[in-house]
């Protein structure tokens, strides 16, 4: 699936905002093996596109009889792209959630969008999120049509491959290739690195209301019970209870503070500067070398007995 790395790459450039990445540069052997793998992803998904197309254009789909091979291609790249759309759009609208207000553009289409999101008491987010679902699986209906090959009794096997590997593309597995990178995980590195444009568009909102119009029809209101459910059950509560709203947290400073964590029983603590501060190589030798990880450990210990200690003395 690495293609999909180098697609969002293109895409970023194309839009003038390289892709960032939190993770370090690679180099040497990793960044080679990296582009090794982009480079068999980008041939798998070749072949994979050569076989179900080359299938489609001689009617040895699953595709309904009478439908021409052109007008199936032409639906399946449209259908891909949908279903691309709404995978997207669900990365981008959990990324605004955590944005101020302000933060999310002044373009039309996106205060329109987050207008109808966050409506009331936000229960357009979650109704989406079963639209989306329902919109999805309808349109992979007519997608594993597409891509799934079917060989008609007399009829040769595709470019006369033998039997075994007819079996194994008759399976279906090559559509799901194309559809996982062309039709789902590209979008959603392309929406979280640009959620806000993902906003501002103007389909978003249209699929946004067909969603939610999915969903207003009743027929999957049986996930609102079951999630009540497992509310009650486990005690699930919004994000907000526990850490506020992204005005909220701004308004009272409250930003990741070394020095204010709790350390003790039931409290994580931080190793002192190792995650934030320290340089790659002192990560990958605590990987790579047992007394390196045995000694920030021991240090961890150090600094978390004192914290437990003061917790006894508080109870006592």
């Amino acid at each position: 699936m690495h293609c999909s790395y180098l697609i969002a790459m293109i895409i970023g450039r194309l839009a003038g905002k390289p892709i960032e990445s939190r993770e370090p540069p690679k180099t040497g052997f990793w960044l080679a093996f990296f582009w090794l793998r982009v480079l068999w992803s980008i041939g798998v998904l070749g072949f994979a596109l050569a076989v179900t197309l080359s299938a489609l254009f001689q009617g040895k789909t699953t595709m309904w009889p009478g439908v021409p091979g052109g007008v199936a291609v032409v639906l399946f790249f449209v259908l891909m792209s949908v279903v691309g759309m709404l995978e997207g759009m669900q990365i981008a609208f959990f990324a605004v959630t955590k944005i101020k207000k302000e933060d999310r553009g002044d373009k039309k289409f996106a205060k329109m969008t987050c207008e109808l999101l966050f409506k009331g008491k936000g229960r357009n987010l979650p109704g989406f999120m079963i639209g989306r679902q329902l919109s999805v699986v309808t349109c992979f209906f007519v997608i594993a049509r597409v891509t799934t090959l079917s060989i008609a009794e007399g009829e040769g096997n595709l470019w006369g491959v033998p039997d075994a590997l007819q079996n194994f593309f008759n399976t279906g597995f090559l559509g799901a290739i194309i559809t996982t990178i062309l039709g789902s995980i590209t979008w959603q590195l392309v929406a979280s690195a640009f959620p806000i444009a993902f906003l501002s568009n103007p389909i978003t909102y249209i699929f946004l209301v067909i969603c939610l119009a999915f969903e207003w029809t009743g027929i999957c209101g049986g996930a609102w019970v079951l999630a009540w459910i497992m509310k009650k059950m486990i005690g699930f509560q919004r994000d907000e209870v526990y850490i506020g709203t992204a005005e909220e947290r701004e308004a009272q400073g409250h930003k990741d503070d070394a020095d204010d964590l709790q350390a003790g029983t039931g409290h994580m603590i931080k190793l002192p500067g190792f995650y934030e501060d320290a340089p790659d190589s002192l990560k990958e030798l605590m990987t790579t070398d047992p007394d390196v990880a045995k000694w920030m450990q021991e240090s961890s210990a150090s600094l978390q007995a004192p914290a437990e200690d003061a917790d006894v003395e508080a109870q006592e």
